[in-house]
């Protein structure tokens, strides 16, 4: 499975993402499609932005039990998504039932990724409020070996988990990994960053990266620059 760049198009209407999408005349970003844009604009929003030949992750980290999840999966895999995701904490039979909806009658489905722990989730409050007692990051691996086994195709997690991830759950499960800034860049809100090459060296296979690209003052420059350190 190939590098790439996906770009968080984290916008509350259609007219921001594709006044944004509008600048890029001759690349077509893998974007991010978040709870916001969707829940502003719907299910459309997703296949107008497919009409113009980009692919999507669609970020909606499904939660809920098997059956719903299930029927949910299948209208997403009717949009025509190449991927989405779901939380791992909802459990294996949750998973298998989100893989059997999400799944065509070809056989063909999207990417099926998983959240372990939010970024938000600090391993303080995973036991005072979860009352989940392991280290975070043996909850974090344990997740991802779950999501494994249930027969998804990878996890979100930090740049820094990545090459652990590798190596518990094979090379060939996916790493999509946000928290990714150029290192003359702002940080922003995120405390463990990557630059793009860092997280190339490492072994993540997909960066979602948003300000460093959105807000930048010529997007299309830092997003070529952006693909340039990370796939080269």
């Amino acid at each position: 499975m190939g590098k790439d760049v996906i770009v968080a198009c984290d916008f509350s209407s259609k007219e921001e993402v594709f006044a944004f999408l509008d600048k890029f005349t001759e690349e077509k970003p893998f974007v991010k499609i978040g709870m916001e844009l969707y829940y502003a604009e719907g299910p459309e929003i997703v296949k107008e932005i497919k009409k113009r030949g980009h692919k999507i992750f669609l970020d909606l980290k499904l939660h809920d039990i098997p059956n719903t999840v299930m029927k949910s999966m299948r209208v997403l895999s009717s949009l025509d998504v190449d991927m989405t995701n779901l939380h791992a904490a909802g459990t294996a039979a949750m998973m298998e039932a989100a893989i059997k909806g999400l799944t065509k009658s070809d056989g063909t489905r999207p990417i099926l990724i998983a959240v372990t722990q939010l970024t938000s989730t600090s391993e303080d409050r995973m036991k005072n409020e979860l009352l989940i007692d392991k280290p975070i990051d043996e909850v974090v691996m344990h997740y991802a070996l779950n999501a494994k086994n249930a027969g998804l195709d990878g996890v979100v997690c930090s740049p820094l988990e990545a090459a652990k991830v590798h190596e518990k759950c094979g090379t060939d499960f996916v790493t999509v990994t946000p928290g990714v800034r150029f290192a003359d860049g702002e940080i922003g809100d995120q405390v463990r960053v990557m630059t793009p090459a860092q997280a190339k060296e490492i072994g993540s296979d997909y960066i979602v990266v948003g300000r460093p690209i959105t807000q930048a003052a010529d997007p299309v420059a830092a997003y070529k620059r952006c693909v340039s350190e990370f796939v080269g």
